[in-house]
């Protein structure tokens, strides 16, 4: 019998299940309680050479070397969930390029997967002064794009709200009587922050950690996410957000481990903070009633880019080229391309020089008395 959460491609696998089951059960083989397989599609985007290859790298288990990623990227996974039973796949799509390459958001999010997405955003915590920026530009662009496809597909007259509520409206995180509930604003789909190179961070002044700290626990409690602190150099915080991640990708336990201590890496799954335990923006001589703050986002904004002015963004529009990238050179390409545009600029200079030197003020043909 169907269940009311199943999706197309979930009643189809079912069927598919279903069919092999009962060819097994013949043979006095078959499982008729294995679980059918899910598909479900995790994106990572971030700051510009923040680590977000090396953190997908560890959480599908691949011993190598992490490249550059050039412009958008995709692979996948698959997992188990028990003994001779089908496995789950996680479609992970990657953005390259921090902020630079985010028209390119608009591809991975469709009308196929929007209900089973979830977006892992990774924070350099080497350069807090970025920070702010590549959430607020990030975020906004993936929330425009899941409220397009779910205004279409509601347009459209699919019901697939009523056939798949898998779409994670952050509540679900929060219990019916957490005081914050009214006062979030809970992102679409599940949304995990993760804070990378926390190794280079923990030798910040204090001050400095504990305004990133905050600001960051107020964030991910703001849009209902998960948060937590990792370094490739320790193996025991890779383990736990590699834990984090697979809950996203394949379901799993996502554990119960909370540290909130600004002194040591922050690990708080969604639904475990609230505001009155993360307080107010960390403020030393900054009268707070000064800055005119429209809503308690843009007060912790403000308070924020007053520690950690935001980067200058001229550049960004540079870096749009892939090819304009430094960390994307290859030597012989680059010369070849460097002598092809020469030859380009000749023939300009040479062309231009011809047409110079034709006679326009000659009389055309037949037209001599």
């Amino acid at each position: 019998m169907p269940k009311i959460s199943d999706t197309l491609w979930e009643l189809a696998a079912a069927e598919v299940h279903n069919r092999v089951s009962g060819a097994s059960e013949d043979e006095g083989e078959g499982n008729g309680d294995a679980p059918s397989p899910y598909e479900r599609t995790v994106f990572f985007l971030g700051n510009k050479t923040g680590g977000k290859t090396t953190v997908m790298l560890r959480c599908l288990d691949r011993d190598e070397a992490a490249k550059p990623t050039l412009a958008l990227e995709y692979t996948f996974g698959r997992r188990a969930r028990g003994h001779n039973t089908p496995k789950d796949i996680a479609h992970f799509w990657e953005l390259g390029g921090g902020t630079s390459l985010s028209d390119l958001i608009q591809i991975p999010i469709t009308a196929q997967n929007v209900r089973t997405l979830s977006v892992v955003l990774v924070l350099d915590l080497s350069k807090p002064n970025a920070l702010w920026g590549t959430v607020e530009r990030l975020l906004q662009a993936v929330q425009a794009k899941v409220d397009g496809v779910l205004s279409k597909l509601q347009k459209t007259g699919e019901r697939r709200s009523d056939r798949n509520p898998t779409l994670n409206s952050t509540p679900q995180h929060l219990h019916k009587d957490h005081p914050d509930r009214e006062l979030i604003s809970p992102f679409p789909v599940p949304l995990l922050m993760v804070g990378s190179k926390y190794d280079i961070f923990q030798d910040f002044e204090s001050e400095k950690r504990k305004v990133v700290s905050k600001t960051l626990r107020f964030l991910a409690h703001y849009h209902g996410a998960s948060l937590i602190f990792t370094s490739n150099k320790s193996e025991s915080l890779m383990s736990k957000t590699k834990g984090l991640v697979a809950h996203l990708a394949f379901g799993t336990d996502r554990g119960k481990i909370v540290s909130t201590d600004h002194s040591k890496p922050l690990i708080i799954p969604a639904g475990m903070d609230s505001l009155s335990q993360i307080g107010s923006p960390p403020t030393t001589d900054i009268d707070i009633s000064s800055l005119h703050a429209r809503n308690p986002l843009d007060l912790w904004k403000k308070v924020f880019e007053r520690v950690f002015p935001p980067e200058s963004t001229g550049d960004l529009k540079e870096l749009r080229n892939p090819a304009r990238d430094p960390q994307f050179r290859e030597a012989q390409i680059d010369s070849m391309r460097s002598q092809k545009d020469q030859e380009l600029e000749q023939y300009k200079r040479n062309s231009s020089k011809s047409w110079k030197g034709m006679d326009l003020d000659a009389e055309p043909r037949g037209q001599r008395s």
